[in-house]
């Protein structure tokens, strides 16, 4: 999707917040601890026009599931224009992601990649989305998140315990890169 579909959602919807896709360097830098060699069950939270998906589709295996949530109607219409079984999509919002996947999938996603932007929320959404995210990961489980500031850190310690950070200055806004693993 082109930087000016990114820029004209950014304006209009508060929810938004960059007003360029996720660069390629980003993508690699937070898909790095998946192995893709397995079956696994990954849900994106933000998953704009589809930057992450298309790359976990070409990397998942034909009996993995990818569960894709974008409130952002622009970016969701954009979203759904990918034709892969092994795709679920909601236009709803993550506060509410326990109630919205199916429930057998509780307590076994392997991965959950969230490039939503925790700044804009409240305390208690926050912790609520990040209390939701580690019920659904099974153990051993990971978080993967960017955002464009070290905000997260503490949440993300909070809820996981420990928590890795790195920096992924090849993206624009440069990203802080999260890593939170259920143990």
């Amino acid at each position: 999707m082109s930087t000016l579909a990114y820029l004209k959602s950014f304006f209009k919807d508060k929810d938004v917040a960059s007003v360029t896709p996720t660069s390629r360097f980003c993508v690699r830098t937070v898909c790095r601890p998946i192995d893709f060699s397995q079956d696994i069950t990954i849900v994106e939270y933000g998953a704009g026009a589809g930057v992450f998906a298309h790359y976990l589709l070409d990397h998942m295996t034909p009996n993995s599931q990818l569960h894709l949530f974008e409130t952002n109607e622009n970016l969701f219409e954009k979203l759904q224009q990918i034709d892969d079984p092994r795709t679920m999509f909601y236009n709803q919002s993550v506060e509410y992601v326990t109630e919205l996947l199916p429930e057998n999938i509780n307590g076994q996603v392997d991965f959950i990649i969230s490039g939503i932007p925790f700044s804009f929320l409240d305390t208690e959404v926050k912790s609520s989305i990040l209390d939701q995210s580690y019920k659904l990961l099974r153990d051993g489980g990971e978080f993967l998140a960017y955002q464009t500031s070290g905000h997260l850190e503490d949440p993300l310690r909070d809820t996981f315990g420990d928590v890795k950070t790195s920096w992924e200055w090849r993206n624009i806004p440069p990203m802080t890169v999260y890593e939170a693993m259920k143990e």
